[in-house]
This record gives C-alpha cells, structure tokens and sequence, in this order.
C-alpha cells in the first residue's frame, strides 16, 4: 500500500500528458507541411521501435550526462518516458480515427464555408475521438502496467516495496508477487470497466 500513490501519480501524468503527445503528433503527420511530418515520423518511429527500458534509462543516465541537462526529479522522468513511448503508439490511433471519417463530412462542412480549423474541431475530431475511445483504454491498462519499471530508476511504487519484502524473505516470493498481481489488477479493474463503457459510447449511432 506504501506504493500506491507513486504507482497512481505516475500513472495520471504520463496518461495525460500521453494523451496530449498522441493528438499533436497524429495531428502533425497529417500536416502538409513536410518537416514536420518527417519529424514526427521519426519521433514515432524511434519510440515504437525501441524498449521502454531503454528510454527510461537514457532520459535517466544518458542524458544528463551527454548534453548537460537534469531534466528533474526521478518522477518527472519516468512519466516522460512512459508518455512519450505511448504517445508514439496512440498517435497512429489518433491518425487512422481521423483518416477514418467520412470524407462526404470534410466535403459537407466545405460546402458550409468552414476553415480547415473549423471542420477539424467541429466535424472531424468528434467523430474520430468516438473511434479513438476504445484503444485509448486499453492503451491506459498499458500504461499502468508500465508504470511497474519506475523502480528501476529508485522510485518506490508498489513493485519497490514488493521487492524489498522478497528481499527480507526469499521463500515469501511466490507470496509477495501474487498480491503484487492482485494489486496491479484491483487497479486496472476501474479502467477496463470504463474502456468498456468507452466502447459502448463509440458504438451509439453508428449503423451495424
């Protein structure tokens, strides 16, 4: 239980802050401007395509040390690492929900006069963030998980404590870690009860 809050805090701001990286990224790889969206390209490409470990441990050690930059306390860099890592993954969600409307709507709202901001903000996104709803949610159940690697770089969230009851006794770990799935699972019990009624909400007024 001493861990909680860290496992909870960690979770919140990387979901957030997931969250906003996904919807500017898959926004700027739709942009016409090229730059941008090859640069976008590659900050998705390198997060998806490396481990979470990896980046955890580099925005930890490798950074300071190579450019001269504290980028903070241990929590602000394990919720970096972890939003920056799925917010690469959501932005493809965020992209295809968009790409996925109906181009009859973009086309309805030009004949309305509407700027390109407006069909974006009045048109499209609410019916791409509808689409969006159900990965979002599984991908929150991801996150969770992943907060159990902040322990790796001295954060005490529930998998620190686990670890040092083991340590105390190594013939309770068989012990330690079944409650430790148990916790983890009391807590993602919350998020798949409200992914699916993320999926129930997608689901209104779209024809079968």
């Amino acid at each position: 239980m001493r861990g909680i809050n860290i496992t909870l805090s960690v979770l919140i701001a990387s979901a957030i802050l997931g969250y906003l990286m996904a919807f500017i990224a898959g926004l700027c790889r739709l942009s016409s401007n090229v730059f941008i969206r090859k640069a976008t390209g590659f900050y998705i490409e390198l997060f998806r395509g490396t481990s979470l470990i990896v980046q955890l441990f580099w925005l930890y050690y490798a950074v300071p040390m190579l450019f001269d930059i504290q980028l903070g306390s241990n929590w602000l860099v394990g919720v970096v690492a972890i939003a920056l890592n799925y917010g690469a993954y959501m932005s493809e969600i965020v992209r295809g929900s968009i790409l996925s409307v109906a181009k009859g709507q973009t086309e309805a709202a030009t004949a309305l006069n509407m700027s390109s901001f407006q069909r974006m903000r009045l048109i499209i996104l609410p019916q791409a963030v509808r689409m969006m709803l159900p990965e979002f949610g599984n991908y929150l159940i991801q996150m969770l998980k992943a907060t159990s690697l902040v322990y790796l770089i001295g954060m005490n969230d529930i998998l620190y404590y686990g670890n040092i009851l083991r340590s105390n006794d190594l013939s309770q770990a068989p012990t330690v870690y079944l409650l430790l799935l148990v916790f983890y699972f009391i807590l993602a019990l919350p998020i798949i009860w409200l992914t699916r009624k993320a999926e129930v909400i997608s689901k209104k007024g779209v024809a079968s």
